[in-house]
């Protein structure tokens, strides 16, 4: 075997991460208002272009078999509640959490050396909900969840060619519908870790985890 360039292996990537430490004293009461106190320094952090799109998060899930599967989807909205994002109800991940609702959601500000990663349950959104948040979506991304048979197979032409029918059937300005088949998922957390990247990989790992109680419990995890 040549040896590897470095640039490229793997194994010689590090990255030195924050000095400074995040403690418990630093946290707020509830893992909510813990999230927007850091989502806000992401949203700002992106508005110097340092991330790209902070509203990002990687969502897992597992189908009956306990076979699992990730993908990046926005999160949409957020509230003592939970979680918020929108998909077509016959995708993957809606299958996945039709069958087992259970599901972990990552937001990777990897340029900040922070991530929150989130477990919990996840419960459709009501169609007032969705409707809300589909009226306020670009005309073009209305027409795309009517226009995608999200997770099936297909042909770039025919997805071409449904767009361009919706287009002309719904053009600029007119109200399009709601897809029956199209909404939301609210992701009730259960535990909510905040991780946050230190030097000589002694990393901060906080984590809530709900009580019985309603109060949520922090422990400290070793990185």
């Amino acid at each position: 075997m040549t040896d590897r360039d470095p640039i490229l292996d793997p194994a010689a990537m590090r990255k030195h991460y924050r000095v400074e430490g995040f403690y418990e004293s630093d946290l707020a009461a509830h893992p909510m208002d813990q999230f927007t106190h850091w989502f806000e320094q992401a949203a700002r952090a992106a508005a110097g272009g340092t991330i790209f799109e902070p509203n990002a998060m990687i969502v897992s899930t597992a189908d009956a078999e306990g076979r699992p599967s990730s993908r990046t989807v926005l999160m949409k909205q957020y509230d003592i509640r939970g979680f918020v994002f929108y998909t077509n109800y016959d995708s993957r991940k809606a299958q996945d959490l039709a069958a087992n609702p259970h599901v972990s959601l990552l937001f990777p500000w990897h340029a900040v050396a922070r991530q929150v990663i989130v477990t919990g349950t996840a419960l459709r959104t009501g169609r007032d909900e969705t409707a809300a948040y589909f009226r306020s979506r670009p005309h073009g991304s209305q027409l795309g969840a009517w226009a995608s048979p999200q997770s099936s197979v297909v042909s770039r032409a025919e997805l071409d060619a449904s767009y361009a029918e919706l287009a002309a059937r719904y053009p600029e300005g007119e109200q399009v519908p709601v897809p029956p088949n199209w909404g939301g998922f609210r992701v009730a957390p259960q535990a909510v870790e905040f991780w946050q990247g230190r030097e000589n990989r002694l990393h901060d790992r906080l984590r809530y985890t709900a009580e019985p109680d309603d109060t949520w419990r922090v422990e400290r995890l070793s990185p």
